[in-house]
């Protein structure tokens, strides 16, 4: 083995340490005996590189920051200490080690003026410190060498790596933000806000959270204190809202609103809206224009109030009946209730919801269809009378077994009872069957006399609207157990062309068996009806025949058409 080789081997055992003295000694008689001279490339001279006291290159990189992102971890040939800075050794190791990595000399340094130079650049004087012996990453080296320069990285300063990434993510930040200042946009930068969450109580959140929380032993004994704790302020702060909120409400005048009646008690008339408000014109503009110019005219007179239709009058009268009997009973529920059952679309509700708040109408149940008929849902109401400008529903709803009656208005203006709901029926196919109707129409009326006398003591089969007779007499009854027979607000009139004298004896045996009073019968003998109305000034007039309804609406009188009976097949 030769002497340089030995020499060498001598300089790579770990444990050996050469002062700068002998180094100089030793590179003087190797270039004494080969005579070679350090170079690349030419006719340049090799820079001399800094080494430490093991004789391994020493870089003239400070900055630990300045690691590019290709580089490995350090290898086995990485300086140890920048204390010292020496030349370099003979010309074989420079050799050997350009030739095992010839990235080095891309990445080294410029190339030193002299030894003292670069002596003078190491600070001799500065202490030590862990960060400062760190060496900075060098190029990658080959694979024989990756194992231990790992291990040697794994146990460097677990601070270093931050150190070294902090400066990248600087760089970064710093080029986003001159691309921005390049292409004009603003210098602050925008960063994505949090979308809002759902406030949840604190009760709801904490169920959405286990139990089983790992928590260190001396915070256990703490939790459950913890969460009472944190359950009493929160029952405090709920009362203290409930209170202020309750204060609050108490200085609000108490709303003269009443509440509506439950349905299984109250007694419910379902009203249409061309029956509730004058829609005439309305109606022109769906047949003539169309659904959509329809709907396009409702939203525009929204805020426009419809004006009253032939149940108006009718519709106020049921209130006060109300109101009278919530006076004398507060914990009434047998009232009446009205619905407002159309076909018309959701978007008209507007309107008629503003109409019926400006004249104070009490209507809390809406059932707006939007062009289907409404009659399906006249038994989930629980519908005791419908009321209806349409002929073609109204008949539906008579086959479906609901008290039901077509509106028209009188043909004249007449003062109507404020304060004393008054009804007027007709007897046969209204009251009653058309058991009697059937036998005048096919033999005449002498037979119809005659039978009538015969059939005396038997009572009338019922007809379609003696359930609502049945409902007026159960509130009469409520304001006779208080003594206001004569002050009641419900008044009942029949109004029959039958007489009196043939025919009469077995409509109030009837009405007697039924358990029914009515207050006024008038028998007309066949007569007009209009005259006697005009008298009575009903709010409603209820009749199977169109020639009565014509005869009362000349006068004046609002009337209501029973499509029920042999009239009507007559007809």
């Amino acid at each position: 083995m030769s002497q340089t080789s030995l020499k060498h081997k001598k300089k790579n055992e770990p444990g050996m340490r050469y002062s700068k003295e002998s180094l100089d000694a030793e590179k003087r008689k190797d270039s004494d005996k080969t005579g070679a001279r350090l170079s690349t490339q030419g006719s340049q001279e090799l820079p001399l590189h800094n080494t430490d006291s093991r004789g391994y290159v020493v870089r003239n990189q400070w900055s630990r920051t300045s690691r590019s992102p290709s580089t490995g971890a350090p290898s086995v040939d990485e300086p140890r200490s920048r204390n010292t800075a020496i030349k370099a050794p003979n010309s074989s190791t420079t050799s050997r080690t350009s030739s095992a990595s010839p990235s080095q000399h891309e990445t080294s340094p410029p190339p030193q003026t002299s030894e003292k130079s670069s002596i003078q650049q190491t600070p001799q004087n500065r202490p030590i410190t862990q960060l400062e012996s760190q060496p900075p990453t060098p190029p990658e080296t080959e694979p024989n060498s990756r194992r231990t320069s790992a291990k040697m990285y794994t146990g460097s300063d677990p601070w270093a790596h931050r150190e070294n990434r902090e400066p990248r993510d600087l760089q970064l930040r710093d080029y986003a933000y001159s691309c921005d200042s390049r292409e004009g946009m603003p210098k602050t930068r925008e960063y994505p806000r949090t979308p809002p969450t759902e406030w949840k109580p604190y009760a709801q959140r904490r169920l959405q959270y286990g139990t089983s929380v790992d928590m260190e032993p001396e915070y256990i004994s703490d939790g459950p204190q913890q969460r009472q704790r944190q359950q009493t302020e929160e029952d405090e702060v709920d009362e203290a809202y409930w209170t202020s909120v309750s204060m609050l409400y108490e200085k609000i005048p108490s709303c003269a609103r009443p509440r509506p009646p439950k349905p299984k008690h109250a007694i419910t008339i379902a009203v249409s809206s061309r029956a509730l408000f004058n829609m005439v014109d309305d109606r022109k503009i769906y047949e003539e224009e169309g659904l959509e110019k329809y709907m396009e005219y409702q939203l525009t007179n929204e805020n426009v109030i419809l004006t009253p239709g032939p149940a108006f009058r009718f519709v106020k009268a049921l209130q006060h009946v109300n109101s009278r009997l919530r006076d004398l009973y507060p914990d009434e529920q047998d009232l009446f209730d009205i619905v407002l059952m159309t076909n018309n679309h959701a978007q008209v509700g507007v309107r008629l919801i503003n109409s019926v708040n400006h004249y104070g109408l009490l209507i809390d149940r809406f059932c707006l269809t939007g062009g289907k008929s409404p009659i399906g849902y006249l038994k989930a109401y629980l519908t005791n009378l419908y009321l209806s400008a349409d002929s073609e529903k109204v008949q539906e709803a008579i086959k479906e077994g609901i008290a039901s009656a077509t509106m028209y208005a009188g043909a004249k203006d007449m003062a109507y009872c404020d304060t004393q709901l008054r009804v007027a029926f007709d007897g046969d196919a209204v009251l009653f069957s058309d058991e009697s109707e059937h036998i005048a129409k096919d033999h005449g009326l002498d037979k119809f006399f005659q039978h009538e006398t015969l059939f005396e003591n038997k009572p009338l089969a019922q007809g379609p609207l003696k359930s609502f007779l049945e409902d007026l007499g159960k509130l009469q009854k409520k304001f006779y157990a208080k003594d206001e027979r004569l002050l009641c607000p419900i008044r009942t009139y029949l109004v029959t062309a039958r007489s009196a004298a043939s025919s009469g004896a077995r409509v109030l045996k009837t009405l007697r068996r039924w358990g029914l009073e009515i207050d006024e019968a008038l028998f007309l003998a066949g007569a007009p009806k209009g005259p006697i109305l005009v008298k009575i000034r009903p709010h409603i007039f209820f009749d199977d025949q169109m020639f009565h309804i014509e005869s009362a609406q000349k006068f004046g009188t609002i009337t209501a058409h029973v499509p029920y009976g042999i009239a009507q097949k007559r007809n």
